[in-house]
């Protein structure tokens, strides 16, 4: 009677380490090490971001039917403690409300010397916790000088826009879209295109899909939840614009840096650029770190961008959208100079297990020995 014999299906015995070894591979152990630092990244950047909103020179128009009396008000305001206030005058209050449209203050003081009270316009539309911010402030300032105000709000928040965040909302999600659409590319058919041919297609594609969840997201936002007003073309086109700017950095830095340019796009623009778009507060209330990056990232110019053509009929969205603009091209052509420079040597898929700089595993008979 034969003894039975050890089977060696599963291949050599090395004890536990070797499986370990042979089961986490160096490059996978390196990527998760990545993706705790991105997480840690993510947790910095938001709490360290949130945690002490501080007002600090948001600015004010201040107006009254006597320059003198104006200009008293107005360095009162500007001497506070902390800066929160960065005042100016201003000759009246048609004045004051052109420059509350225009984007070029947030709020404005209007004086009554007849009486005791004064009247403050804010603008909830470009997010609530900014304008609350203002009254406070600036009520108990008229408080130390034994006046009141009356809050009037000239460019309310759409009443489906709790806070004024869903025009942060919208760019989150066009942005989640940009960048996934691009990982997907990656996934599909190699983290770096073959050649220019193949680099132009994904950019296509990326614009085709840009275009879409650009208007399909305008439509959810505006008349389908009512969450905000303004041109269904002109927030469209922001929508597209986003989209294929996020979209477009993401085929950039996976052209430059492979797999782990996906981890670097989430980098840019969820861990420094959502936190720092002027959501949940805005600009003047963020540190000065944040402050001064956001309206550079695409979150933080989509979210000003929406909010001016939703709220503000427009104005202040030129500067953002050519930041956006920027993105796109420069994305685009590091994409395409990429593609050129690589000379017809795709890069793995996502989740083949290949280093980046193998060719791609050819999917079909005869697949591999077309380079295109």
């Amino acid at each position: 009677m034969n003894q039975p014999t050890e089977s060696t299906a599963a291949g050599p015995s090395g004890g536990f380490l070797a499986e370990v070894k042979d089961a986490v591979t160096t490059r996978a152990a390196l990527l998760v090490l990545g993706v705790l630092a991105l997480q840690l990244a993510f947790i910095t950047s938001y709490i360290g971001a949130f945690h002490h909103p501080k007002p600090h020179d948001i600015p004010i128009a201040v107006a009254a039917p006597l320059a003198p009396v104006a200009q008293q008000s107005a360095q009162r305001l500007d001497a506070l403690p902390g800066d929160p206030l960065a005042p100016r005058t201003v000759k009246d209050e048609a004045a004051a409300r052109v420059r509350i449209e225009n984007r070029d203050v947030d709020a404005a003081l209007i004086i009554d010397p007849s009486g005791t009270i004064d009247r403050l316009l804010v603008a909830s539309g470009a997010g609530a916790s900014l304008s609350q911010a203002v009254e406070e402030i600036v009520g108990l300032a008229e408080q130390s000088q034994g006046r009141t105000v009356r809050i009037v709000d000239v460019a309310p928040a759409a009443a489906g826009d709790g806070r004024g965040l869903s025009a942060f909302y919208l760019v989150v999600g066009w942005c989640v879209g940009g960048y996934l659409c691009a990982a997907i590319l990656a996934i599909s058919a190699g983290a770096r295109p073959a050649n220019s041919a193949r680099a132009v297609i994904r950019l296509g594609a990326l614009l085709a899909y840009a275009i879409v969840a650009g208007l399909l997201g305008t439509v959810i936002a505006g008349p389908v939840l009512g969450a905000l007003p303004g041109s269904v073309m002109a927030l469209w086109g922001l929508g597209t614009l986003v989209v294929f700017a996020v979209g477009a950095i993401t085929l950039a830095l996976q052209g430059l840096a492979g797999v782990v340019g996906i981890g670097l796009a989430i980098l840019l623009v969820v861990v420094f650029g959502n936190p720092s778009a002027g959501g949940a507060y805005p600009y003047p209330l963020l540190p000065p770190f944040w402050s001064a990056i956001g309206p550079a990232l695409p979150p933080g110019a989509g979210t000003y961008a929406a909010r001016s053509l939703a709220y503000f009929s427009g104005n202040g969205a030129g500067g953002p959208m050519l930041v956006l603009a920027g993105w796109a091209v420069l994305g685009a052509a590091v994409t395409l100079a990429c593609a050129i420079f690589r000379k017809g040597r795709p890069g793995a898929a996502v989740g083949s297990g290949l280093p980046d700089d193998a060719p791609a595993v050819p999917r079909f008979a005869g697949e591999g020995t077309d380079a295109r």
